[in-house]
């Protein structure tokens, strides 16, 4: 009996044109290919139920949650499911942490159709696709673990401060929580900012939700 070749894509991404493009390129690659879409994060855990997908291209934020979210899930429920997330998160920041969680693949939506291209042709091939700077991450995570995450150079103190400020909360309303001077919350909010190369008080909330919250 002959194989099936394996050519089913899911495309997950709340816009549609993203999709639509990759299509584009998908079906011009692969005049077989089998092409499913979703918007949401939650619609990706139906089509994965009621669809035999072989490969998968996710968006990391979406508008009801991250990735991050049901990535481990779905590699659980489909072990052979081929991923690659498509973000516009910075790659040198957050693609290990895709990685980790399950994910074949991470690729800048800055990258150009060249390597774009070649992402998918290594996905079908391979089954994963790995740039030069992911290349040396992951070398860079094995020889200095503690590199992985940026959230590591933070105390449990800062951890708990940078959670509260993700949470909306202000120093007022930390320092009352915890049980310190006003003075005190902002001096650890600025060892916290200089500790992840941060500017702000906003760069820091969009930083720790980007992280999942997991500090």
């Amino acid at each position: 009996m002959t194989e099936l070749k394996k050519n089913k894509w899911l495309l997950a991404d709340d816009h549609s044109i993203v999709r639509q493009g990759i299509e584009l390129l998908l079906t011009d690659m692969f005049p077989d290919a089998e092409v499913v879409h979703a918007s949401q994060l939650h619609q990706i855990q139906d089509v994965l139920q009621n669809h035999s997908i072989d490969f998968a291209i996710f968006d990391a934020q979406f508008p009801d949650g991250n990735i991050l979210q049901i990535l481990s899930e779905c590699k659980k429920q489909n072990p052979d499911l081929i991923i690659l997330i498509f973000s516009s998160f910075e790659e040198e920041q957050y693609a290990l942490k895709f990685i980790h969680a399950g994910a074949n693949g991470y690729l800048s939506k800055l990258a150009d159709e060249e390597t774009l291209q070649q992402a998918l042709m290594s996905l079908s091939t391979d089954g994963t696709y790995l740039s030069d700077t992911v290349q040396k991450l992951i070398l860079n995570s094995l020889q200095n673990p503690a590199s992985q995450n940026p959230l590591n150079r933070l105390t449990e103190r800062e951890k708990q401060i940078a959670q509260l400020y993700a949470q909306g909360l202000g120093n007022l309303e930390i320092a009352n929580e915890l049980d310190l001077k006003q003075n005190s919350v902002s001096t650890f909010k600025k060892r916290i900012l200089e500790k992840l190369n941060l500017k702000t008080t906003l760069e820091l909330i969009d930083f720790i939700r980007k992280d999942n919250l997991t500090i």
